[in-house]
């Protein structure tokens, strides 16, 4: 849920809260923590009888039938309908979601949100109720875990709050799968997260615990857990029965990672397919309901079936089928990325197995306890897989909660452990993750150095400011008399307010007499000087930010800006400490590229932003190119986070060659020559400041889109630090509504508007028009209207020079071009009007880096024209003088 979508007045006062009445408020956690833990269970439940019912009705249909149809048939239906789901609404709604929440708490941006936990709950219930052999835990997990971050996004919280919310949702998902509360919190500390701080271990237990038992009322009507969650006979262990429990721990350790190793390849198998993936679970569920017809009756009910092999109400011969076909069935399900977990499966393949050993022992001894080795066999069947020993011991008790099987579990879980280590290291998931382009540091998932320096070690304690008793007009001659573009207003000494250029924007027709007090923002959200970085810098970009006012209660002692943080993390990546230092680009990394013959005189860059108007924004930069007899480069940026190196960090790239793939074709057939390259940065400007200066570029055509603005940026942030430093020539674009949906728009009829006003950058918008206008096709040539606006108290305003121009651009051009003067005391006003009256299709003007980003009261011209003005709008900037 967005802001605006919250009640107004409950959003305004979230928003002037202190960080510190709620961030850092170990009781506000708590209860929050409480929260989820309910949300979690309620999911939970939901997802248990929704499989059930599901399940359920499959069974009877394929008892009234027949299997052979039914199984089949149902499986590929509702794999294919959860695929479709989950590709359509939320893509990362897939698998068992542990990637997703382990990637999460390592600080990597992976969505979770009410509409993945949504997605995850209904595909989970159409995969499983449709036969496929997975769990319904792990779903509960990732389930759990983005309940908690929708749950922290609502309200105003620090990053590192916001990530034990998400290890409090995890540990509560698990906990209410399962009943097991200890086990819930072990896991999200010993896999998740590997953090045992105070607050985690407090929200994590709370929302554990809550979950566990808000589940089990729902279930039961008592408070009261029952004695037994896992109904087996009576545990025992004997001295004599440890050779047996460490082959078991053996066997344990060698299918598990086996079964890891398969799991892994099956996926590996998938991607080369490269099938949708409602095909993928489609024909997986299809493959298995034909494998389960074939099987015996006991098969086709997967709730029924864990029982009965957990209860081993089954012979020898029927438990060592059970486990083959559970092997290679949960194999097949989790190959296609299906969504559901790898917890029952394990669990169930670990009891077979340890029965398999029990009827082993019992042969050769005439003695033993199978339901004990069951009971361990899951523990270190459960190790194998995750690589969790503590978390297994203590989950397997607490289903049973006998102490008779605490010696044999640490027994099998420690030898499955080390023989899994030694066969393959490290858990699935991580593995999983590494197969994503995703190495987590374990060492980073701690807090960083974002977290250990605070506000008043980074702020400038030097801050302008203005007093509330001044008026609109004394304001604005201060605004102009300042490079900064927003001020905290005093009164008393006490921070009463803060204003900024959009605050002035935003005035129509106001008397200049009126107290700023009427017309600034009040109660601004503040940082207290000992807040973090981290917290301020999530507060900055939550509320779209550029700068926070930081406070000792209400009096103000600094101010702290995005440039200042850049400045810290530039200056504590070479290893410095200070924070006065200028600020050093984090250097860029070229992971893929392509060269093409050197046959322009020169060359252009275009930076791809977005895929769906790449094709677009190519034929711009193709025109000029052609017209021009320049070379063109094609940028990709990827960005990682601050922490880690460019140079080693891995990534994804085949979505990215594919678009660029996409261009060379497009190149080829316009006979262009195209070079392309994929850079990994920190910064996504830096990254193409890097290649301005690397590639020799002359001219850069960037995509603007208003969608992307940031409060107290002009048009965002890498688009105004390119405008300021970009050292070559600039075209910048605003696609229209047709042209950024629909390429093929380019091609046709239009009308130009081309304001001119004098100097370089006009003259060199001029230069480019014979180019662009190439876009367009005949029969009908583009009209151009070549518009001046002049003051309206200018008595006798000169139109020949205009009439001149415009018939050199006629001669050039070979087309209509129609000289209009225009008398309006507001330049964007009356280029706005033309362009709406006449229904111009592209207006293109030349600009200087100077009125590209100065914002005067009525805002920058060139940006007011390039947001309402519908159609495209095309501003040229010409080259930096050094």
């Amino acid at each position: 849920m967005q802001p605006h979508l919250m009640p107004r007045r409950f959003y305004q006062w979230l928003k002037s809260r202190s960080l510190a009445l709620s961030a850092t408020d170990t009781r506000y956690a708590i209860a929050e923590a409480s929260l989820i833990g309910v949300l979690s269970a309620i999911a939970a439940l939901i997802l248990k009888q929704g499989v059930g019912w599901l399940g359920g009705q499959r069974v009877a249909l394929a008892n009234q039938f027949g299997a052979m149809m039914v199984l089949p048939l149902g499986g590929l239906i509702l794999g294919y309908l959860a695929g479709l789901l989950i590709e359509t609404l939320s893509p990362t709604a897939t698998g068992g979601g542990m990637t997703q929440v382990k990637a999460a708490l390592a600080r990597y941006r992976v969505p979770l949100s009410l509409r993945v936990a949504l997605v995850k709950l209904i595909g989970t219930i159409l995969v499983l109720g449709g036969g496929l052999t997975l769990g319904r835990r792990a779903p509960t997990v990732h389930i759990g875990a983005a309940l908690a971050a929708q749950l922290s996004s609502w309200l105003p919280t620090s990053p590192e709050h916001r990530r034990q919310m998400i290890a409090a949702g995890a540990a509560a998902g698990l906990a209410a799968g399962f009943a097991t509360p200890i086990a819930g919190v072990l896991f999200v500390i010993e896999e998740l997260m590997r953090d045992a701080s105070g607050l985690t271990l407090e929200t994590a237990l709370v929302a554990s615990f809550t979950g566990a038992v808000v589940s089990q009322l729902l279930q039961l009507s008592t408070f009261n857990f029952p004695s037994s969650l896992l109904d087996l006979p009576d545990i025992a262990f004997y001295a004599s029965e440890i050779p047996f429990y460490l082959l078991l721990g053996i066997l344990a350790g060698l299918l598990g990672a086996l079964f890891n190793r398969g799991l892994l390849l099956s996926v590996k198998i998938q991607k080369v397919l490269n099938l949708p993936l409602s095909w993928r679970i489609g024909l997986m569920g299809m493959v298995s309901g034909f494998i389960i017809a074939n099987l015996p009756l006991f098969f086709r009910d997967n709730t029924g079936l864990r029982f009965i092999v957990l209860k081993g109400e089954l012979q020898w011969h029927d438990i060592l089928l059970a486990f083959v076909a559970h092997f290679f069935l949960t194999i097949l399900a989790y190959s296609a990325n299906t969504p559901g977990g790898l917890f029952g499966p394990a669990l169930v393949l670990g009891s077979a197995l340890g029965y398999l050993v029990g009827d082993f022992e019992e042969f050769l001894t005439g003695t033993g306890t199978e339901s004990t080795y069951a009971l361990a066999g899951m523990g270190a069947f459960f190790t194998a897989v995750v690589r969790v020993p503590v978390t297994a011991i203590v989950f397997v008790f607490e289903l049973k909660t006998n102490f008779n099987i605490v010696l044999p579990l640490m027994v099998t879980c420690a030898v499955s452990y080390m023989v899994a280590e030694g066969v393959s290291r490290g858990s699935l998931y991580e593995h999983m993750l590494q197969a994503r382009g995703i190495y987590i540091n374990e060492g980073a998932t701690g807090q960083d150095f974002l977290s250990k320096l605070t506000a008043s070690q980074v702020m400038q304690s030097k801050v302008e400011t203005l007093s509330s008793s001044l008026t609109l007009d004394e304001v604005l001659q201060a605004m102009s008399n300042s490079s900064h573009r927003g001020f905290p207003v005093l009164a008393e000494g006490q921070l009463v307010g803060i204003v900024t250029q959009n605050d002035l924007a935003k005035l129509k027709k106001v008397p200049g007499f009126t107290p700023l007090w009427e017309f600034m923002t009040r109660k601004p959200i503040t940082v207290q000087s000992e807040a973090s970085l981290s917290d301020v810098l999530y507060l900055l970009n939550r509320y779209q930010l550029s700068r926070l006012p930081v406070t000792e209660g209400n009096k103000l002692v600094g101010i702290i800006t995005r440039t200042d943080i850049i400045r810290v993390e530039a200056n504590q990546l070479q290893g410095d400490d200070t924070t006065i230092n200028e600020m050093v680009p984090d250097p860029s990394y070229i992971t893929y590229q392509t060269r093409a013959p050197l046959t322009g005189e020169g060359r252009i860059l275009l930076p791809l932003i977005n895929p769906e108007t790449a094709t677009s924004m190519f034929k711009i930069g193709a025109a000029i190119a052609q017209e021009q007899n320049q070379e063109m480069e094609c940028l990709q940026v990827i960005t990682i986070p601050k922490h880690s190196d460019p140079a080693q960090t891995p990534v994804i790239t085949q979505h990215n060659r594919q678009l660029l793939q996409r261009i060379e074709r497009l190149a080829r057939q316009d006979n262009i020559s195209v070079h392309t390259q994929i850079r990994v940065a920190h910064d996504r400007a830096q990254a193409i400041l890097d290649t301005i200066r690397e590639r020799h570029i002359n001219l850069m055509v960037l995509e603007w889109s208003p969608k992307n603005h940031l409060p107290g940026t002009i048009f965002g942030p890498v688009v105004d630090l390119l405008i300021r430093k970009a050292p070559c020539e600039l075209v910048l674009v605003k696609l229209g509504p047709e042209e950024e949906t629909y390429p093929e728009a380019l091609d046709k009829d239009t009308t130009w508007l081309v304001p001119v006003a004098g100097g370089p950058n006009a003259k060199l918008a001029i230069e480019l028009l014979p180019g662009l206008t190439q876009l367009y096709t005949r029969p009908r040539s583009p009209i151009i209207w070549l518009c001046q606006v002049f003051s309206p108290h200018k008595p006798t305003p000169s139109y020949q020079s205009l009439e001149v121009e415009a018939k050199q651009l006629k001669a050039q051009l070979e087309r209509p071009v129609i000289p209009l003067p225009i008398r309006s005391q507001s330049v964007a006003d009356a280029i706005i009007h033309l362009a709406e009256s006449e229904t111009c299709d592209v207006v293109m003007l030349g600009v200087s880096r100077e009125s590209l980003l100065v914002q005067v009261m009525q805002g920058n011209v060139a940006k007011t024209i390039a947001q309402k003005v519908k159609s495209t709008v095309i501003l040229v900037r010409g080259r930096l003088e050094d």
